[in-house]
């Protein structure tokens, strides 16, 4: 009998709280502020990072399909096992080579990457039967693979957009970035995949 009141008690302090704390509105924040441009900074930052991290999971699903269908290749009669195993050393390879947000500055890492990727596919295609109807697979592979270098181009656009907020507001707001200290003073601006004159 004693638990009922309890229960009921608990009840009270719990709606209590629960408007106690709804109506606590946040302090604003002053838009002219460090403290405003750590935010803005913040959001555009965590912009950036989703756009190179969809980038980045589209090209490791374009290495997996290519993984895949050089696997499915092996099943196929006739074919050289010695140049798939070549061609899947080669694809297993492209991750470490893959520039970052970083090393992209210079512009030969990016070609140099893109160059050895198209040159693989160029030559995993080159297997792929022609006398017939490839089977389902190797199909869904093929065009898997083609629609994510398909996308390559708008990933990397958007990725720049992104980019290029980051760096405007950086170039704006030097002055209130130094009063944050911290890393806020050692930021710079992002490469962009769009060759700068």
């Amino acid at each position: 009998m004693l638990l009922m009141p309890r229960f009921a008690s608990l009840l009270l302090l719990l709606a209590a709280l629960t408007t106690v704390s709804c109506n606590r509105t946040p302090k604003a924040i002053d838009p002219a502020s460090a403290q405003a441009v750590k935010v803005q900074l913040d959001i555009l930052q965590d912009s950036v990072d989703a756009r190179w991290s969809e980038m980045v999971a589209s090209d490791d699903a374009k290495l997996h399909d290519t993984r895949q269908l050089l696997r499915e290749l092996t099943t196929q009669p006739g074919t050289n096992r010695q140049q798939l195993a070549q061609l899947q050393y080669a694809n297993d390879r492209l991750p470490r080579r893959r520039y970052t947000q970083q090393t992209m500055a210079e512009s030969e890492r990016i070609d140099a990457y893109d160059s050895a990727q198209d040159s693989l596919l160029r030559a995993v295609y080159a297997l792929l039967p022609t006398t017939q109807e490839p089977p389902a697979p190797i199909k869904t592979l093929t065009d898997q693979i083609q629609t994510a270098d398909g996308d390559l181009v708008s990933f990397r656009v958007r990725y720049d957009q992104a980019a290029m907020r980051f760096n405007n507001y950086l170039q704006v707001h030097a002055a209130e970035l130094q009063e944050l200290g911290g890393k806020y003073t050692k930021l710079q601006p992002l490469p962009l995949f769009t060759l700068q004159k």
